[in-house]
């Protein structure tokens, strides 16, 4: 199971500069309008300081972090949902994303030009909100349509569907995001093969520059005001920096680069984070000689389903799971003091896996 984010916004709000920072590549940064066409596509590493402190205790041949898939999608203009700028592709491409990272520009720069004249990191949010939910409103309505004949036809499914559909259009025709419909889950699975861009978790990234993290703008505020109405969070970083620390050859180098800087992380890693936290992923670990792995799992699943993260198979022939914590690890140091400790347990198909466990599976082939 991996992390799926996509980047939004409008054009030359350092989207690719984000994008290449977190991903260590090279994406096409320019300053005009839609210099990324077709989507960038990056596999990053989900930093996490417990894999090298088990690695430490339980010394493998190699480590494998969790990754994030990241997608760096061309920027957004007005009337795009009507298929201006591109606008037909760039939204397919955001359908299949689990989450949305919108960069805002929240930085005044004459030699960086702006699509709309002028740096309103309020108005840009609007602008991209908008046609967001534009799309949504072509998919609903035209779910609607149909799903009403068959409805009148006593057909069960859709007499299911469509009042989920009406209270989506309802709040879609006031160029408000699916979100705002207060879908209970069941609802979402009704609608689920919509992939509705504005049903999806959704996190603003105020863009800054360096002067801007010691001293936030104005432009900050507003955006953070603006999202808390509609309950969603503000992560604030400046994406030339991040570029520069990515750019460094070596983790020491870049470290201390944070430390010179005043930084404890990143603002990529605390991006990273947030966005495991706003999809209710955690991370659970195994580890033995041949390596010490991340994987990820839903906060709430139970021993079989993360089993099956790492293969079906796992899940199809679960019988226990051997489980201790990586606190106990740090503690006692070795398995065998865990175990000499009675802090090694064996579990069942109804244990609810923790955030930081460490894990064995038997199963039947």
């Amino acid at each position: 199971m991996g992390l799926n984010c996509g980047i939004v916004g409008l054009p030359n709000v350092g989207k690719s500069t984000i994008f290449s920072a977190l991903t260590r590549s090279e994406a096409l940064i320019a300053n005009y309008a839609f210099a990324t066409i077709d989507p960038n596509v990056g596999i990053v590493d989900v930093p996490d300081i417990r894999l090298k402190k088990i690695a430490e205790c339980i010394p493998p041949q190699k480590l494998v972090p969790a990754t994030v898939e990241i997608v760096d999608i061309a920027g957004l203009v007005k009337g795009a949902s009507q298929g201006k700028g591109r606008g037909n592709q760039f939204l397919a491409n955001i359908r299949g994303v689990d989450a949305l990272l919108h960069v805002v520009r929240c930085f005044d720069n004459a030699d960086i030009e702006h699509v709309e004249n002028r740096v309103n990191p309020v108005e840009d949010r609007e602008i991209i909100n908008l046609e967001l939910a534009l799309a949504d409103l072509e998919s609903v309505t035209k779910r609607l349509g149909a799903v009403e004949k068959k409805a009148r036809g006593q057909d069960k499914d859709a007499k299911s569907q469509l009042p989920v559909l009406e209270k989506l259009q309802a709040v879609l025709n006031d160029g408000k995001p699916a979100r705002a419909a207060g879908l209970t889950d069941d609802e979402k699975f009704l609608v689920r093969d919509l992939f509705l861009i504005t049903l999806k978790p959704m996190i603003y990234v105020a863009n800054v520059d360096e002067e801007g993290l010691k001293q936030p703008p104005a432009y900050v505020d507003q955006l953070v005001t603006a999202a808390k109405a509609e309950g969603s969070d503000t992560l604030v970083l400046c994406g030339k920096l991040e570029a520069e620390i990515a750019g460094l050859e070596s983790e020491d180098d870049r470290e201390m680069f944070l430390a010179e800087a005043g930084l404890q992380e990143s603002g990529l890693s605390r991006l990273i984070h947030a966005a495991y936290r706003l999809l209710g992923l955690r991370t659970y670990f195994t580890a033995g000689e041949t390596e010490v792995r991340a994987w990820t799992f839903h906060e709430g699943d139970r021993a079989p389903q993360a089993a099956g993260v790492i293969h079906s198979d796992f899940e199809k022939g679960f019988i226990k799971a051997e489980v201790y914590h990586y606190d106990d690890l740090i503690e006692l140091r070795t398995e065998a003091e865990i175990k000499a400790r009675g802090r090694l347990r064996i579990e069942g198909k109804e244990y609810v896996v923790r955030d930081g466990d460490i894990m064995h599976f038997r199963f039947n082939t």
